[in-house]
């Protein structure tokens, strides 16, 4: 196409301002436009309202321990940061009462130490209750062979031992085996280094 008849095409669409290639991206862009913005908007907004409902949600649920959730207030103690419970919502009192971890139920919960403790039973919460020195993991449930190195390392209750009337969590079986070794050297260090590290935890 020579520049006159360019000019001259150029200038009835210029007269009319209407360009067919341009008019047909613009109406087939703008539904996509829209549509993304649309897209868009959808998202953000159940990015931001989800987890309200998905909270409101969980709370609403039956046997979902909401009061649980509300006393995690502690990094003192090892608490499950989902459900708000103490060691997993284990019964402390179990590991003396029946020499093995048990879950403890929804209907026998204490609050101690700014989180919630669950137990098998009665008798297992009222024993908590009375003696929470006794029969809370010590450290918090922190694991005492890391604690010694100076070092915060969650306890599971799966892997514990009962050493002079008292109970540790242990972050790994390993670390259970050796303190079971010689509880005694590794207790003179985690209880020397224990003030210090707890003074740096959340209340």
């Amino acid at each position: 196409m020579t520049a006159q008849r360019q000019e001259r095409k150029g200038s009835r669409f210029r007269r009319t301002g209407f360009c067919p290639g341009i008019a047909f991206i613009g109406s087939c862009a703008s539904p996509l436009l829209a549509g993304s913005l649309l897209a868009s908007l959808l998202l953000a907004s159940l990015v931001l309202v989800s987890p309200v409902l998905v909270s409101f949600a969980l709370v609403s649920l039956p046997g979902f321990p909401g009061s649980a959730a509300e006393a995690a207030t502690t990094e003192r103690v090892i608490v499950n940061r989902y459900t708000g419970l103490a060691i997993e919502g284990f019964d402390p009192v179990a590991y003396f009462v029946d020499a093995r971890p048990r879950i403890g139920l929804p209907d026998f919960e204490a609050s101690q130490a700014g989180v919630v403790w669950r137990f098998r039973n009665e008798g297992n919460r009222a024993s908590f209750v009375a003696h929470p020195d006794i029969y809370g993991p010590q450290f918090g449930g922190y694991d005492p062979i890391d604690l010694a190195r100076g070092v915060t390392y969650a306890g599971n209750p799966r892997f514990w031992l009962i050493s002079e009337q008292r109970l540790y969590l242990f972050g790994r079986e390993e670390s259970r085996d050796a303190f079971a070794a010689d509880p005694k050297r590794f207790l003179l260090d985690a209880s020397a280094r224990w003030p210090a590290i707890e003074k740096t935890l959340a209340r």
